[in-house]
This record gives C-alpha cells, sequence and structure tokens, in this order.
C-alpha cells in the first residue's frame, strides 16, 4: 500500500474510497470542510484529518504541506471534491452559482493535482498516481445542470494533459465516471431530473473501482473508466 490522498473525504464517494483505502491498510489523508466528520473516518486507521477549502489556494497549499509533514510521500490523489448547484435552465443560472461550481470543481481540482503532480515529481522514489472524479456529466449532460456539466467535461481535458505531463516523472493520471452512486450528490442532481429518477448502485461498487485503478503498478493506467448503475441509460437523458 502507501499514502492516498482523498478529497471531499467526509461524505459519498469521498467517504467511501477514504474508509476502504483505510481499511486495506493504505495510510491516508483526508480532506473536506467539516473537520469533526474528518476525525470519526480518519480514526479507523492510520489516517489524517484535514479541514480544506479545496478552492482556496493558500488551504490547499498547506494541507499538502501537513500531508507529507506527516507521512514522507504521496503514492495516490483522488481528486474527489465536488459541488452540484441549484438545477436551473441556461438563462436561470447566476453568476454567483456558477463561479461557486467552478470554483469547487475545476479550480479546485485543479489545485489539488497541482499540489500532488509536484510532490510526485520531487519526491524519491519519483511518481505516483491522480485519479480525477469526471462523472458521467463529463461524458454527456443532465437536464438543467449547466455549470456541472461544463466543469466535468473540462476534467476530461485536465486528466488527459496531466497524463501526458505526468509520463516522464512516472505520475499516471486517470479518470472515473461515476453513474448514480448513492450519495447526497445524488440527490441534487436528482431534483434537475425532469423524468423519473434514474437507476442507483451502491457507493461502494465506486470505492471498490477507485482502489483498483490506485492499486495498479505506475506501468499501468487506467485513463477512464466509466462506472454506472447496469439499468441507467447512457445517452439520451434528463
Amino acid at each position: 500500500m502507501g499514502v492516498m490522498v482523498v478529497t471531499g473525504a467526509s461524505a459519498g464517494i469521498g467517504r467511501a474510497v477514504a474508509e476502504m483505502a483505510l481499511a486495506q491498510g493504505w495510510q491516508v489523508a483526508c480532506l473536506a470542510r467539516r473537520l469533526e466528520v474528518l476525525h470519526d473516518i480518519a480514526a479507523k486507521g492510520d489516517g489524517l484529518a484535514i479541514a480544506c477549502d479545496v478552492s482556496d489556494e493558500g488551504a490547499v497549499s498547506e494541507a499538502f504541506a501537513q500531508i507529507v509533514a506527516r507521512f514522507g510521500r504521496i503514492d495516490v490523489m483522488f481528486n474527489n471534491a465536488g459541488m452540484f448547484p441549484p438545477a436551473a435552465l441556461p438563462d436561470e443560472v447566476t453568476l454567483l452559482d456558477w463561479q461557486a461550481c467552478i470554483d469547487v470543481n475545476l479550480t479546485g481540482m485543479f489545485l489539488c493535482a497541482r499540489a500532488a503532480f509536484a510532490q510526485m515529481r520531487g519526491q524519491d522514489p519519483q511518481g505516483g498516481r491522480i485519479i480525477n472524479n469526471g462523472s458521467i456529466s463529463s461524458q454527456v449532460p443532465r437536464a438543467k445542470s449547466l455549470a456541472y456539466t461544463v466543469s466535468k467535461h473540462a476534467v476530461n481535458g485536465m486528466t488527459k494533459q496531466l497524463a501526458l505531463d505526468g509520463r516522464d516523472f512516472r505520475i499516471a493520471c486517470g479518470q472515473i465516471d461515476i453513474g448514480n452512486a448513492r450519495t447526497g450528490l445524488l440527490a441534487g442532481i436528482d431534483k434537475a431530473a425532469t423524468k423519473t429518477a434514474e437507476p442507483t448502485m451502491d457507493v461502494a461498487n465506486v470505492a471498490r473501482s477507485v482502489l483498483h485503478m490506485a492499486s495498479l503498478p505506475l506501468e499501468a493506467n487506467v485513463l477512464n473508466m466509466t462506472v454506472m448503475a447496469s439499468a441507467m441509460p447512457f445517452v439520451g437523458r434528463g
């Protein structure tokens, strides 16, 4: 095993991944805004709880400094923190909601990827793996979710660029696109739907998939993985 960083670790997919990783023997740095919840998760193994707003450059820098001070290196970064703004048609999206979504889902992912990349590039042994949470919305849109869809489509480009630029430094980057794991975030997405709610799956299926990606040797990489409820329609949703 090794050292894993999980953002958005206080709930949903992030929590499921952090808890499963701790159970498997990983050293896990759990990042989110709610510190009290993180302490309970981190205590389930060799964990570290850090309150961090991923959209804050200074907070991210401080968090990664704490991680390296505690564990000495970073082997896997699960870039997971995200938010879903209020459902709205394009002309109803407020600039405030747009900026809040982009700040977390895109800028926050960039700040954490940049910090992880720098550490992985400079550490000895060199290298590591970055796993971005792209969402099914990185492939096809959902109704009334302009900002979320745009942010997640942008993650595709970030993943490919990180994978390319990381080659010379033994840094692999892949993306997991998730379709309807039962989490609190899904409740917000369901409110945007114009039809009946879609099929869902247990979030543990996602955690197992992320841990599979994380456990590969650096000579191998899952560039893109889609994990979705079996009965979920793949196109034409909304």
